[in-house]
């Protein structure tokens, strides 16, 4: 008798990356207690990306808590050519980050948080730059506001209830 696997219903392949891990302790009468935190970027490198934020007790821990929060929190993003439609300012909290849309061939010039969402975003060329505050949880928060406020030709043709041909010109 022969048994056939059964497909299984598989998620695409996530690009996951560790932004930045973070140790705190806390003093108690026995000594010092270790806890850790983790801010963790996910994406399908397609237009697809997500952060969380993970905190345990150990590093694993906290990077399996962040990944499984990123995934909670997929948003998409419209790509034209490796790159993004227009510019734009991503602002949250202190955190300000602008992107700016670059031609082929420039790679990703960015910072280290900013950086880390790109490259799980699926983005190949883009300047962008940290304006404020460089703590790596605003950075990436600002940056997905930024993406997350962009829209293509297709999108604000749709909105405004006209051709692509009509807004382009």
């Amino acid at each position: 008798m022969a048994y056939e696997k059964t497909p299984r219903n598989e998620a695409p392949e996530m690009i996951e990356k560790v932004v930045y891990l973070n140790r705190v302790s806390k003093t108690v009468k026995g000594g010092r207690v270790m806890k850790f935190s983790a801010l963790v970027v996910v994406g399908d490198g397609k237009g697809t990306v997500g952060y969380g934020l993970g905190k345990a007790a150990e590093v694993s821990e906290a990077i399996l808590k962040g990944i499984a929060d990123a995934k909670k929190n997929l948003v998409k993003v419209s790509i034209v050519n490796g790159t993004i439609p227009h510019d734009v300012v991503g602002i949250f909290g202190a955190g300000s980050v602008m992107l700016k849309p670059a031609p082929e061939g420039t790679g990703v010039i960015a910072g280290g948080a900013v950086r880390a969402v790109m490259e799980a975003v699926g983005i190949h060329n883009i300047c962008a730059k940290c304006l404020r505050s460089n703590n790596p949880q605003n950075v990436v928060k600002a940056t997905m506001e930024g993406l997350k406020s962009l829209r293509s030709v297709e999108q604000i043709a749709e909105i405004r209830g006209k051709s692509v041909e009509e807004i382009v010109g």
